[in-house]
């Protein structure tokens, strides 16, 4: 689970919510000091049991880039609504149409399309619908396809615990002493808490079955990169334990994409490594913006 290092708004930046043409989603926003957005803006996009305060660290630092910036809750997650009981609505392809509203939302002008772990599967599927293109794509910490080995243990047990024993019974037996192990300050452990049980669980139990069942659709996504000119970005800690860094690193070569890895960071290089991961997004965005697309 991501954990932010604070809680507490770096300036420039606040809480809000961004109308789509599909509902309303929860969001962390970032403006330039000067509070002019001279470049095309980005959408951050978290991962499964995450959430926009998984990139707090590095909100300022982007924005302060010359873009607005905007972390979002997926559906269902924390403080964005979720859509009842339907499991379709929280599956890969109605969460990839909720990335393509949301990119329509922070128009006109093309965004830089960024997605964490999970949310690099969901926002894979913007991609590949064309609905609405992004200037660029980034896939952080993410993998091919499903997850496989401890992490799919984790979101298996995840996936068959909650209807046995419901988010709050979760947290009292594992999340919980997990956090307080790992030594996360009081503040940080109530809004984990907070966190766990916005969630909805039917999309906790249909995120995590499609983390576990996911196809491989690099090639598809490399011949949509290949015809379109878009830009892309394999970025990834160095001690990744959910995708191994070598498949990482397999997936940039298959992309023929750019691909930057974090130093002394795991699963979370926006928490692990504010500075070095913000750098690196912030020149592979600059770098696409000069040279357009094709490129």
């Amino acid at each position: 689970m991501s954990t932010p290092p604070f809680l507490t708004l770096p300036a420039g930046v606040r809480r809000t919510f961004v109308e789509t043409s599909r509902g309303a989603f929860a969001a962390l926003e970032a403006l330039p000091g000067s509070g002019v957005a001279e470049r095309f803006p980005a959408l951050l996009v978290p991962g499964y049991t995450g959430s926009k305060e998984d990139f707090i660290a590095i909100l300022q630092t982007l924005a302060a880039s010359g873009r607005r910036v905007v972390a979002v809750d997926m559906r269902g997650q924390h403080e964005t609504p979720g859509a009842g009981e339907d499991p379709g609505a929280y599956a890969l392809p109605a969460l990839g149409a909720d990335v393509s509203a949301l990119l329509e939302a922070l128009g006109p002008e093309p965004a830089h399309l960024v997605g964490h772990s999970f949310g690099g599967l969901v926002t894979r599927e913007a991609v590949l619908s064309d609905r609405v293109p992004p200037a660029s794509y980034t896939l952080m910490s993410s993998g091919p396809g499903a997850v496989t080995g401890q992490a799919a243990d984790k979101a298996r047990a995840l996936k068959d615990s909650i209807p046995l024993l419901g988010m709050e019974q979760i947290w009292e037996l594992s999340i919980g002493p997990d956090a307080v192990a790992r030594g996360v300050s009081p503040e940080i452990l109530d809004f984990l808490r907070r966190r766990t049980l916005g969630n909805c669980p039917v999309g906790l139990m249909t995120m995590a079955r499609e983390l576990l069942t996911a196809h491989d659709r690099v090639d598809d996504l490399a011949k949509h990169a290949r015809d379109t000119g878009l830009r892309t970005l394999v970025l990834y800690g160095e001690d990744d334990d959910v995708w191994d860094p070598r498949e990482q690193a397999a997936m940039a070569e298959r992309l023929d994409s750019a691909k930057v890895v974090i130093p002394g960071a795991a699963h979370s290089p926006a928490v692990d490594a504010p500075e070095t991961t913000a750098s690196a997004l912030i020149d592979f965005w600059n770098q696409t913006e000069r040279c357009g697309r094709p490129c």
